[in-house]
């Protein structure tokens, strides 16, 4: 990668046969959502945010866009800027644009692929800027890559609505991680799903041309080419509903057949209609999200919102 280093940490793309086993033996069927971003889950992803019924990532570009600058400010001058699931690092351009001369750039990806892609792209568009790439699975403790010469503070992004996917427990913790990377002065932009019409939520994630339900189904094909599962993918369907009670999307692959799947030497059997739970998306107001950071040693110093109150990018100080 033209004299990149990628700090290659070698994670467990999948997780182990063990842990899927497990999850496909608990009441509620399981997955780990981490299963859906193999090298064309990925791929898929990028087209899901591109869907007219997907409004997140027009959404979040709306306010990057519009305050980029600001948001550059808040980081600081002379920052090392930390992004944890970097992707394609569409939005990570507008902050560099406007970042005063930031010290370097940590990527943390576990997709491999898109990693070293993204990376040889941004370092043709920014020469200047010292480019870290690590591939491994973020949501875990990891050590970042040693900075050379003068380091600025640490400041993290987190794009995207994925501190979603993790329950509220979860996303405390990992929150509470991404503090001890950033201590003592630094702080963390992060992007947050808002609650909103349930109509709206549906579209998202049931789209007109069933990338969703492909991107969701390829975490089956994944099991048979990883595993040496034989899951028939026509035998199950993408299913995914708001649920009120804990305001969450959840993303189901339900059984249209009474089957039993082989993984392994386990024997993994399904009713008709019993389903595997793929993905949570937990959606936020603004004061819940602030009551949760503030438990993971986060303030709220402010926030920007799209016109219609879709989305919020939040930048947080440590408390």
């Amino acid at each position: 990668m033209n004299g990149i280093s990628l700090h290659d940490l070698a994670p467990e793309a999948l997780a182990s046969l063990d842990e899927v086993v497990r999850g496909l033996h608990s009441p509620q069927k399981e997955l780990p959502c981490k299963l859906l971003y193999d090298e064309r889950g990925s791929e898929l992803f990028e087209q899901i945010t591109a869907l007219d019924e997907y409004y997140p990532t027009r959404a979040e570009m709306r306010i990057m866009r519009g305050a980029g600058a600001e948001m550059a400010a808040r980081l600081g001058a002379e920052s090392v800027l930390i992004e944890y699931g970097s992707g394609s690092s569409t939005k990570t351009r507008i902050l560099l644009q406007h970042l005063e001369r930031p010290t370097g750039y940590v990527p943390i990806d576990i997709s491999r692929e898109q990693l070293e892609r993204s990376t040889q792209s941004l370092s043709e568009a920014f020469p200047e800027l010292r480019v870290m790439p690590v591939c491994a699975d973020y949501t875990g403790s990891l050590e970042l890559p040693r900075m050379v010469g003068r380091a600025g503070r640490r400041v993290a992004y987190y794009p995207g609505s994925t501190i979603g996917n993790f329950v509220p427990e979860d996303a405390r913790r990992f929150l509470a991680r991404i503090a001890e990377v950033c201590a003592p002065t630094g702080g963390l932009l992060i992007g947050v799903d808002l609650k909103k019409d349930p109509l709206m939520l549906h579209r998202a994630y049931n789209d007109a041309l069933g990338v969703t339900a492909a991107f969701n189904l390829n975490v089956l094909r994944r099991l048979n080419r990883e595993l040496g599962a034989n899951f028939a993918l026509d035998q199950f369907r993408h299913y995914a509903f708001y649920n009120p009670v804990f305001a969450r999307v959840e993303m189901h692959l339900v059984s249209l057949s009474e089957q039993v799947v082989r993984l392994g030497r386990a024997s993994i059997h399904f009713d008709r209609g019993e389903s595997i739970w793929t993905e949570a998306s937990y959606k936020y107001t603004l004061s819940d999200f602030a009551q949760l950071a503030a438990r993971a040693g986060w303030r709220v110093a402010q926030v920007w919102t799209d016109d219609r109150t879709l989305f919020s990018v939040q930048y947080l100080v440590l408390s």
